[in-house]
């Protein structure tokens, strides 16, 4: 659906990485390998995106590294929308509502780095009915078209180092 609004596939992938997770940020040569295209068609884009104040540029050594722009006005549209493509909302809504005391709803994993990827994998922090969530995750499969993984954390458990090990980004807090 987005790729027939965005026919650039680079410029796509580039909105999917940044404005899915803010906290993504990338250099070059690392999106060149990332998304295994030439560096001058990422640059190009990069440049756009930079001049049109989506993203935010700083220096590292050598390196620029890009990040999104979080204060520019379209940042909370195209983040809605990005979130949408990835179907982010409909999963949030359905598998939350009747899970009972989930305190937090993490994505991981690939799209949480803001890349393309058939799975999403989801950890729940909370005291969470299991069953619930396995009926209505089979459900959200279905719809999605895409397999889900997910995690289940106590509140009291350490998830903190799972948290540090992977690309996350909360996506509900009680």
């Amino acid at each position: 659906m987005l790729d027939s609004l965005i026919t650039s596939k680079t410029r796509l992938k580039l909105l999917l990485k940044f404005f899915l997770n803010p906290e993504n940020k990338a250099y070059l040569r690392s999106l060149e390998s990332e998304f295994q295209e030439s560096s001058n068609g990422i640059r190009v884009e990069l440049n756009r995106l930079e001049e049109a104040g989506m993203l935010t540029t700083a220096t590292a050594g050598n390196k620029k590294i890009y990040s999104v722009n979080t204060t520019h006005p379209l940042y909370q549209d195209i983040n809605s929308i990005v979130r949408k493509y990835f179907g982010l909302d409909v999963l949030v809504d359905k598998i939350v509502a009747g899970l009972g005391g989930v305190q937090k709803v993490y994505l991981t994993g690939r799209i949480a780095e803001g890349l393309e990827s058939d799975i999403i994998d989801l950890m729940f922090v909370g005291e969470i009915n299991r069953e619930f969530l396995q009926r209505v995750i089979q459900k959200a499969e279905d719809t999605l078209k895409k397999k889900i993984r997910y995690l289940v954390y106590n509140e009291d458990e350490v998830y903190n180092n799972e948290l540090e090990r992977r690309s996350h980004l909360l996506l509900w807090s009680a």
